[in-house]
């Protein structure tokens, strides 16, 4: 009677379970697509706390448009976005875009403010953090950052979400004066008290208690803008 009981109960509370994950399924994927857009938006500076979903997807819709690089630099036409496939590195967070085995870039741009944005990942403590890179027209001069996906420790590894730490990157430059990318580094304590000079346009102060996290920001953000080199090369003004 026990294991009957057991097994009647296992098997109905599944059934619900099933139930329950089709039918919230279009929802969570909705939420998915509204976090990453919101993200996009936020990390060029855009206000949308008195925005709602239906407000933030007619602002992103208007501003920003999807484009998709080859490797050398070069825009691949005639290529969308949601036909590429994502192929995660579990070891190091790193995402690689394909399509017929090819690999590709995806960015975006957005037209208000003007600016180059691409997504970003990689691994921090215990987690992958996943976020967008916003810079300037100039391809040189940092807009904002965001990180809409982690699982850090709240309080320190997590305060990568906080405005405070993502402020500490505008206005920065990823290229330093003889054209090297040298990306923006998250130094360990205040980055006024350890640089000076062109050396403190590339970097931000880092997270007490969170040295493996911030370092982990340092080097995945670094090794994603590289990907993307041939592209500011190319395009950058500054």
């Amino acid at each position: 009677y026990t294991f009957r009981f057991i097994s009647i109960i296992t098997l109905v509370v599944s059934l619900l379970l099933a139930l329950t994950s089709t039918q919230l399924k279009e929802l969570q994927e909705f939420n998915i697509e509204l976090d990453k857009k919101k993200n996009i938006l936020k990390c060029i500076g855009k206000d949308l706390s008195q925005m709602n979903a239906d407000a933030i997807f007619k602002e992103y819709e208007s501003n920003i448009s999807n484009i998709i690089l080859k490797l050398n630099g070069d825009i691949a036409a005639n290529i969308a976005s949601e036909n590429l496939e994502s192929v995660p590195n579990k070891s190091t967070g790193e995402v690689k875009y394909f399509l017929n085995n090819i690999e590709y870039l995806p960015a975006y741009k957005s037209s208000n403010p003007e600016a180059f944005i691409i997504p970003i990942s990689g691994k921090g403590l215990w987690s992958t953090l996943f976020g967008y890179f916003a810079l300037e027209m100039d391809l040189n001069t940092v807009i904002g950052i965001t990180f809409y996906k982690h699982a850090e420790t709240p309080g320190l590894g997590g305060e990568v979400e906080k405005k405070w730490f993502q402020n500490n990157f505008v206005g920065k430059k990823i290229f330093n004066q003889t054209g090297e990318l040298v990306s923006i580094k998250v130094v360990k304590g205040k980055v006024n008290d350890l640089y000076s000079g062109e050396a403190l346009k590339h970097g931000v102060d880092g997270i007490s208690g969170a040295t493996v996290t911030s370092r982990g920001v340092s080097d995945f953000l670094k090794r994603d803008l590289l990907r993307y080199n041939k592209y500011l090369k190319n395009n950058r003004t500054n």
